[in-house]
């Protein structure tokens, strides 16, 4: 029988710790300190989780960051760096303290639009020394406020690639916040996967690094609900399929929606999705129609007809521990 794997989720922040996110916004980071976490604090919030996968059926989540809470976009810098440090923090410590239940997927301190050189040393220490298996990466770390980098398709990101390559892990591609009012946080996700998506299939990206791992949450944003547009746009310039160039990235399930997940295995196909709730969260609502909450996704994938055995196993447990290469069930 598989693992249940929820390749996606966020931690859960004790009290400590929006406290010292008030404070570090307030002092603008001045002075600068991280405030130490007790067990007791890591200990209540980690079990709050644990309880909900046990009620559900997951066996392991991939925690990283709650992306809109990163603040990649208040100045100065240093805010974006002491509060990433702080998360991962509060990860690394979560995962030691219940390792049979967590992994660690480390935030990334990007800040507005400057190199993502600022975030190699970050990444390095925490997978090397602290054995995380993956990260976040942000396609906007403006979020929303002034022109934001190039699009994931350029070179502006190569030192990134180049980093996770070298050190194996994969990328989450998730954006956080949002600074427009017409845009919420969450339809600023599917808008920055739609906008990297289409940036990196226009580029060259995986020539050049034939080994980058990247994953797209929420069902890849609109792109693969729109795939005859996609296709089109290739088909008229006599270029590869769209649907082709579409397996050299990965996608997760949560959009909260069976439609939506049967259609995006469908068009990608099963051993490009991986198994994701980012529960607790945004889906967290009971349906009634569903008898459930929209992000208790397992019998989602259970109740998909098309789907073979081996199609479940790959999407519960075998395409992320082939991604997250670092990834131990021990």
């Amino acid at each position: 029988m598989s693992l249940i794997i929820d390749s996606h989720a966020h931690v859960v922040l004790p009290p400590e710790s929006y406290k010292f996110m008030s404070e570090l916004v307030a002092s603008r980071a001045n002075p600068a300190s991280k405030p130490k976490l007790t067990d007791e604090a890591v200990r209540v919030a980690g079990q709050g989780i644990i309880d909900i996968m046990d009620r559900v059926g997951t066996d392991i989540q991939f925690l990283s960051p709650r992306p809109y809470m990163q603040m990649h976009s208040v100045k100065p810098a240093a805010v974006t760096a002491l509060w990433t440090a702080h998360m991962n923090d509060l990860i690394f410590e979560t995962v030691k303290m219940f390792p049979k239940r967590f992994r660690a997927v480390a935030g990334l301190p990007q800040y507005r639009d400057e190199s993502p050189t600022n975030s190699l040393a970050e990444l390095e220490f925490r997978v090397k020394e602290q054995g995380f298996i993956g990260c976040l990466l942000n396609p906007d770390p403006t979020e929303g406020d002034g022109a934001p980098p190039p699009g994931m398709g350029d070179k502006f990101w190569y030192p990134l690639y180049e980093k996770l390559c070298e050190l194996d892990v994969p990328a989450l591609v998730h954006s956080a916040g949002s600074c427009q009012p017409r845009e919420t946080y969450t339809l600023k996700f599917i808008n920055e996967e739609s906008i990297a998506i289409t940036s990196l299939m226009e580029s060259k990206v995986f020539d050049d690094f034939p080994t980058l791992k990247l994953i797209f949450p929420h069902g890849g944003g609109a792109i693969p609900y729109h795939m005859g547009r996609f296709r089109a746009w290739n088909i008229r310039r006599g270029k590869t399929p769209y649907e082709q160039l579409l397996r050299r990235v990965h996608f997760d399930t949560t959009t909260y929606d069976q439609d939506a997940i049967e259609l995006l295995i469908k068009k990608v196909g099963a051993d490009r999705v991986l198994f994701a709730t980012e529960k607790p969260g945004t889906g967290s609502a009971f349906d009634p129609a569903l008898g459930r909450e929209l992000d208790d996704l397992k019998p989602a994938i259970e109740n998909i007809s098309f789907l073979s055995a081996k199609d479940r196993e790959d999407i519960f447990e075998c395409n992320c521990t082939r991604l997250y290469s670092r990834f131990r069930k021990d």
